[in-house]
């Protein structure tokens, strides 16, 4: 299930960016971030894949989504220019920006590559 962080919330799980000038994630388990807007429609296009991400790596990884409009601050912090915007956070160094709608394919790949995460279910 994918979690919706205020700001509060993002500075305890992911980057405390009020007390650190440097990168230093703050979370247990490596995360996917989801900058998004209710009226963006690629963002609605997306939603339904990080759902099914969430629950196929459950224990492994967690999707967080960020709306933009209501978090005006985290958006900047990111200097998010273009929604959807997917913010890949490994547990150790830096995490990887991308944007766009991307399918299903591109996102396990950034998975495996960027977070260290393989997924061992088999899917028919």
């Amino acid at each position: 299930m994918t979690e919706h962080l205020k700001k509060e919330d993002f500075k305890s799980k992911v980057f405390d960016f009020e007390k650190n000038e440097e990168w230093k994630f703050e979370g247990n388990l490596p995360c996917i971030i989801d900058f998004y807007a209710d009226w963006c429609a690629p963002c609605k296009m997306i939603a339904p894949i990080l759902e099914e991400i969430s629950e196929e790596y459950k224990g492994k990884l967690n999707v967080y989504k960020v709306n933009t409009e209501q978090e005006q601050e985290l958006a900047s912090v990111f200097s998010i220019r273009s929604i959807p915007s997917i913010l890949f956070v490994p547990k150790s160094g830096n995490p990887q920006m991308a944007a766009g709608a991307l399918p299903k394919a591109n996102l396990e790949n950034a998975i495996r590559e960027v977070l260290g995460v393989t997924n061992m279910q088999v899917t028919a």
